[in-house]
């Protein structure tokens, strides 16, 4: 049986950052919490916390850390039946897991409003689509936006619709990587531009072509600075449509080959039982993102990309 006074001195100082501000949320000591930790390890058998600035969940701390979540967002709907068990009115606390083009772009418009109204704090985890996945199998994650449409055991997966990306570079880069105009050979010589070791979209795209592999690329782990060192020139790379609406209307990004684009699936999954709250947020995300993402493509036009980037 586990004893929940433990385990929200373990939420505590990972939401808050520290054992200090912990102990000022729950009001108590930052002895009496640490003293909490300890007996909770003790009792596990083994660490819950890497003790570092700030400290961070261990395996096994992160799937209590999701236990306490659920059972927080549970409670919450049992207190809105039965009010005198009590009139607790602080915000409640979501752990998702999302890529960070999506982050990038229509998330925040699609959810701000409903964090605001319903009192919802969310920690957001920055994940390529396969880890997200596998922190929903580890039950460290409520819910999470991917490219992958098969759900893990206990959860659902909802379509969202898709992001449009397309390859995008400055028009001097075209002229001085390809002078002759667009071709395979010309694109595999050029700079590319890729998120992370996990990215593959550039990858894929190019294969296509009929390119085997990105040989010449820089890494850029951000969705904003990946546009920008398009911007600047230092490569090509896809990037999202809305994203770049802006530089393609002006005229500073120009595609490599009109026409020739990868819609990218999304996919919202999220638990099957997580209380009436996250229902809630599904029912309007799911709204929200009819509205934001376009519709998933039947005819595709040019290589078509099911791989979503890897971030």
């Amino acid at each position: 049986m586990f004893d929940y006074k433990l385990l929200s001195a373990l939420a505590g100082v990972i939401e808050h950052g520290g054992f200090e501000r912990a102990a000022v949320a729950l009001g108590l000591s930052q002895s009496a919490v640490s003293q909490r930790i300890k007996l909770l390890e003790a009792r596990i058998g083994q660490p819950v916390l890497v003790r570092a600035a700030p400290p961070a969940p261990t395996e096994v701390g992160r799937r209590l850390l999701n236990h306490v979540q659920q059972v927080r967002l549970l409670e919450r709907d049992v207190q809105g039946q039965v009010p005198t068990l009590g009139d607790d009115k602080q915000p409640e606390r979501l752990r998702v897991a999302l890529n960070a083009d999506s982050l990038a772009t229509w998330w925040a418009g699609a959810v701000g409003g409903f964090c605001s109204e319903h009192q919802l704090l969310l920690d957001l985890l920055v994940e390529d689509q396969d880890v997200g996945l596998k922190r929903m199998r580890a039950g460290e994650v409520a819910a999470c936006v991917c490219a992958t449409e098969r759900p893990v055991a206990g959860a659902r997966s909802e379509p969202l619709g898709a992001m449009r990306y397309r390859p995008l570079a400055t028009k001097p880069f075209l002229e001085r990587w390809m002078p002759g105009g667009f071709s395979p050979q010309a694109l595999a010589k050029a700079p590319a531009l890729v998120f992370g070791p996990d990215d593959f979209l550039q990858h894929r795209y190019m294969a296509a072509l009929g390119v085997s592999q990105v040989q010449v690329f820089h890494l850029c782990p951000s969705s904003e600075g990946f546009m920008r060192m398009a911007e600047a020139g230092a490569g090509w790379g896809l990037i999202p449509e809305m994203q770049a609406a802006r530089l393609i209307a002006e005229g500073v990004l120009v595609e490599l080959l009109p026409g020739y684009h990868s819609d990218v699936p999304l996919y919202w999954h999220h638990w099957r039982n997580g209380g009436q709250l996250l229902d809630a947020l599904t029912r309007h995300l799911l709204r929200e993102a009819a509205h934001a993402l376009i519709a998933p493509v039947g005819v595709r036009s040019g290589p078509h990309n099911e791989q979503q980037r890897g971030v």
